[in-house]
């Protein structure tokens, strides 16, 4: 865990796994990337722009070795090709799906008067989702910015394709009323600014 000084704000943007690993994978496919990296890029600006830190995660886990892309070894844990630089106000590595489970986050994020949490990254339907969910019952306000998270198609048990847009749209339903408000960039970045509930 790394972090610099950081002015309060009752908002704060966590950047899920937004990591050079992803295009190590089999299932990587450039169909969605640039669309949302550019949603991504917009929102982690936007929150710089109105003083509201931002919390940079990357996922480790498996063994330390340079054929696995989770790994530091491997030399591809760190920013995604195509994301923009930006100064993070903490930076953590987790080895969990949730980004609160034993990285202190949670900590830093009440020391620091953090009420509402405003979720981006890789994958929908996991590391995002899940944190989510956890965040969610620890009784952070959540806006889940569906379109700066990333995912890709996958195969249900029953042998048929469930698209990435699918996917999205079946995280979108379970999550809202429930676990987080569903909010684009534009509605996130307004409702941080106190101008939108």
């Amino acid at each position: 865990m790394s972090r610099i000084d950081t002015p309060r704000h009752p908002t704060a943007l966590l950047l899920i796994d937004a990591q050079q690993s992803f295009r190590a994978r089999p299932y990587w496919t450039e169909t969605d990337a640039p669309a949302w990296l550019a949603a991504t890029n917009r929102l982690v600006a936007g929150c710089a722009a109105r003083g509201i830190p931002v919390v940079q995660v990357f996922h480790t886990d498996g063994p330390d070795t340079p054929d696995n892309p989770f790994a530091h070894a491997s030399g591809l844990v760190h920013p995604i090709d195509g994301l923009a630089p930006f100064d993070a106000a903490l930076r953590i590595d987790k080895h969990r799906h949730s980004a609160l489970v034993g990285t202190g986050l949670g900590v830093w994020l009440h020391a620091h008067g953090v009420q509402r949490l405003v979720i981006a990254g890789i994958r929908t339907e996991q590391c995002c989702e899940t944190t989510t969910r956890h965040a969610s019952d620890e009784g952070w306000q959540v806006d889940y910015v569906t379109e700066a998270t990333l995912t890709f198609d996958m195969t249900t048990p029953a042998g048929d394709t469930l698209s990435a847009a699918q996917i999205r749209e079946r995280t979108e339903t379970v999550l809202a009323g429930r676990f987080a408000t569903i909010r684009t960039v534009d509605e996130a970045l307004a409702a941080a600014s106190g101008d939108t509930p």
